[in-house]
């Protein structure tokens, strides 16, 4: 898998910060007091609500790795329209794209 602009651009420019998202990222995607399928749906959320729709669906197959019930990624999509109106819907669907 191709590296993101993002990722390329922090480790030639601020090693430190990458690291520190990386810590984050492995936070994110490990069992806590959260299950990790749980924090990855909630991700789901946020890009939805945040209008990044390929961010919904890259997390969207993250969750379904995960163990994710196509019931549960819908009830996530609920709740972005739920939270942030018609726009969290729209950019929400974006988990059901193949």
């Amino acid at each position: 898998m191709a590296k993101s602009f993002f990722v390329e651009a922090l480790e030639r420019n601020d090693p430190e910060l990458l690291e520190q998202m990386n810590a984050l990222q492995n936070f994110a995607s490990t069992n806590g007091a959260l299950p990790a399928k749980i924090k990855t749906l909630m991700s789901m959320l946020a890009d939805a609500i945040l209008g990044h729709a390929e961010g919904v669906r890259a997390i969207a197959e993250r969750a379904r790795a995960q163990g994710a019930t196509e019931q549960e990624i819908s009830e996530t999509v609920r709740m972005a329209f739920l939270c942030g109106g018609m726009p969290g819907l729209v950019t929400g669907t974006y988990a059901f794209r193949d």
